[in-house]
């Protein structure tokens, strides 16, 4: 009985320490267009989003790129102002961080989670930022 109990206590620590951090080599995930799903504040709550009337533009390349906010309109057109967010990729401690900076400011988040349709970053506030991958409207003719 107390073999069968620290197989399962082994089996769980194994679960618990799995290694799902980031990894640099998967940063290309983020180019393309996101919209925001979900944000997590450090007490618990959390605000989900249904409809988003602007969505984010990532474009990198060898760990420099950009991010820019969009508006999609109904004819597969995007609005934009003339606004970035200049953006590198960095890594400290093993954790992939993306910083970015404008003529105001400059500030990093890190990337805690990313596979090729969704990815999520938590800034230096402790707030998670959820997102998944933009899928335009189609509407029929």
């Amino acid at each position: 009985m107390m073999q069968r109990f620290l197989s399962i206590l082994v089996f769980l620590m194994f679960l618990a320490c799995g290694d799902s951090s980031v990894n640099l080599e998967d940063v290309h995930y983020l180019n393309g267009y996101w919209e925001i799903t979900e944000v997590e504040f450090p007490n618990g709550t959390t605000k989900e989003y249904g409809i988003n009337s602007t969505i984010d533009f990532i474009h990198l390349e060898n760990g420099k790129g950009f991010r820019k906010k969009l508006k999609p309109q109904f004819d597969g057109t995007y609005d934009t102002s003339k606004d970035v967010e200049t953006l590198s990729t960095a890594t400290t401690n093993g954790s992939v961080l993306l910083r970015y900076k404008t003529p105001l400011s400059e500030w990093e988040e890190k990337l805690v989670e990313l596979d090729s349709l969704s990815f999520a970053v938590v800034n230096d506030e402790g707030v998670t930022y959820k997102y998944k991958r933009f899928e335009p409207l189609k509407i029929p003719q």
